[in-house]
């Protein structure tokens, strides 16, 4: 997902419930097939949930995530629920569906059953108008809101397969995850539509959505088709920007894995976020496109959660880093890839600066298991110092580590979850090196390094002598290189020292007194910092 943090006071106020299937759950969700009837005389939502799950527990019941009708008359009522064509009991409160079984079900049985239920959406599907004033449809889940509509177990940690049968006015074209698998006319102008995922997703990125497009098939890369979705009115303009999708497919492929999915829809929508990397049908704000190709990077950013969030998923939100950290700091490496060092410098650079000023404000690690309302973890802790511990990573253990690393993550944990303590079992694997300080210190300690720098030479001595002193809490271990401009024949010196105490002091022989010295002139380090001459 791609947001924007000088919005951030606006979306973290946005509430979401925090009640979530954990793990350690009675089942595990294999399969969801959810049956949709949407219409324009009204909001109602008339929906129909076969769930096959299979019990890790032996329990009398179960529990689902439905949010219930409220107050305002938003939210949905369930009319039954049937195992085997039978109707069985059940409780339904807030946004916990408890389903009861006459039987107790054991660890290993595989069953099915049916929510019959109805109900206009309190969130998570967005029914209304477009900017063109046309009627729309569109799912937005993240991070826990596809409850709001759906009875699923609604946490990243339960991945499953998922059918959408959407019958809906036939003027309507829609577009969901997977394939689309029938398109047939029903009587009294309605069309029902059905798309199959057969790859397990969180329920964070399952999507439908419902409207009027212009549709193009942007390219086909690996034999992947890449379709550009838009609103009819941005035809042109629309076409052109989404095509960029075709172009930034290839990067990955090339430098991560075999992109998981059978398709790559790129969608205009009513999408509260930037961007919302629904797997395989990737949602994009209504003001994406400006026929200039503007919002590349937030393709790629995108584009790079098919592999780093939907297809390897974080295990609980604690982890999210996982998701929008890999993807911050994938589009750095796209950005090198394609434009240069120099360019990818400059972002890295203006992400530092946001950790930096987010610190001020906040002092929390990035795995931060203390936030309940999900939307706090939008923001710079979870993206920008997210990337920023990836490229460390990659500046300590060398490109090739680094890619293998990568590489080895996404093999043995795509399809599947993921947590902060996995990655570091990986990079630990394929480099050799422990890395339980570097892990510890970067994720699970607030903060970074705050240094002053002070240096002076002596005349007499031909000595300069550079103190450099820790002044945050917590003490960081680190290597810091030094760049020192003039003093020397060649004119420029460049140190690496490991920096490992409250103060380090390092002593240089040289002719003259130095003009400058600048600290991490090569980019390398998440850091804040003084430098004076005394």
């Amino acid at each position: 997902m791609k947001t924007f943090f000088s919005c951030l006071s606006l979306v973290v106020c946005l509430s979401t419930q925090i009640y979530s299937q954990k793990p350690g759950a009675a089942i595990d969700i294999l399969h969801y097939r959810f049956d949709i009837k949407l219409s324009d005389s009204n909001d109602l939502v008339e929906g129909r949930a076969t769930i096959r799950f299979s019990a890790l527990k032996e329990t009398n019941n179960i529990y689902l995530n439905l949010t219930k009708l409220n107050a305002a008359k938003k939210g949905m009522v369930v009319a039954g629920v049937l195992d085997n064509n039978q109707p069985i009991s059940f409780q339904h409160d807030k946004d916990s569906l408890r389903i009861n079984f006459s039987q107790k079900i054991t660890p290993g049985m595989e069953k099915d059953i049916v929510v019959v239920y109805s109900g206009i959406p309190a969130d998570g599907l967005i029914i209304g108008n477009n900017k063109y004033k046309h009627r729309v449809f569109f799912a937005d889940h993240w991070p826990d809101r596809a409850r709001n509509w759906l009875p699923c177990v609604d946490h990243p940690s339960d991945k499953a397969s998922v059918d959408f049968v959407i019958t809906a006015p036939e003027h309507y074209q829609v577009v969901a995850n997977g394939v689309q698998v029938e398109e047939t006319s029903l009587p009294n102008g309605k069309k029902l539509t059905h798309y199959r995922e057969t790859t397990p997703l969180p329920t964070k990125v399952m999507v439908i959505g419902v409207a009027h497009f212009a549709v193009q098939l942007a390219g086909m890369v690996d034999c992947v088709p890449v379709y550009s979705w838009v609103y009819p009115e941005e035809r042109e303009k629309g076409f052109y920007d989404y095509g960029i999708a075709a172009e930034v497919l290839p990067f990955f492929i090339r430098n991560v894995g075999v992109y998981g999915y059978q398709k790559l829809a790129n969608v205009q929508s009513k999408t509260r976020f930037g961007g919302l990397e629904n797997a395989n049908t990737i949602f994009y704000s209504e003001n994406s496109i400006n026929g200039e190709r503007g919002a590349e990077q937030l393709f790629v950013h995108e584009i790079a959660h098919q592999w780093f969030g939907n297809m390897a998923t974080e295990k609980d939100w604690a982890h999210v880093w996982l998701s929008e950290g890999f993807a911050t700091y994938m589009t750095i490496l796209y950005v090198e890839d394609k434009y240069g060092k120099e360019a990818a410098d400059k972002l890295l650079m203006e992400d530092r600066d946001q950790i930096i000023a987010f610190t001020k404000t906040k002092q929390r690690p990035v795995v931060d298991s203390s936030i309940t309302n999900y939307m706090q973890l939008l923001n710079p802790n979870s993206y920008q110092k997210g990337g920023w511990v990836l490229h460390m990573l990659r500046s300590q253990l060398g490109d090739s580590v680094f890619g293998r690393s990568i590489r080895t993550y996404y093999s043995r944990y795509a399809g599947k979850n993921a947590s902060t303590e996995d990655l570091q079992r990986v990079f630990e694997e394929v480099s050799g090196t422990g890395l339980p300080q570097f892990f510890r210190q970067w994720l699970y300690v607030a903060g970074h390094p705050q240094l002053d720098l002070s240096w002076k030479y002596d005349a007499a001595k031909k000595l300069t002598t550079i103190t450099i002193v820790q002044k945050q809490n917590e003490l960081f271990q680190f290597p810091l290189e030094l760049q020192i401009t003039g003093g020397a024949e060649d004119g420029i010196i460049t140190k690496s020292l490991p920096v490992k105490e409250r103060q380090t002091v390092l002593h240089i022989p040289m002719m003259e007194k130095p003009q400058k010295i600048t600290l991490d002139p090569r980019v390398k380090l998440l850091f804040e910092s003084t430098v004076k001459s005394e």
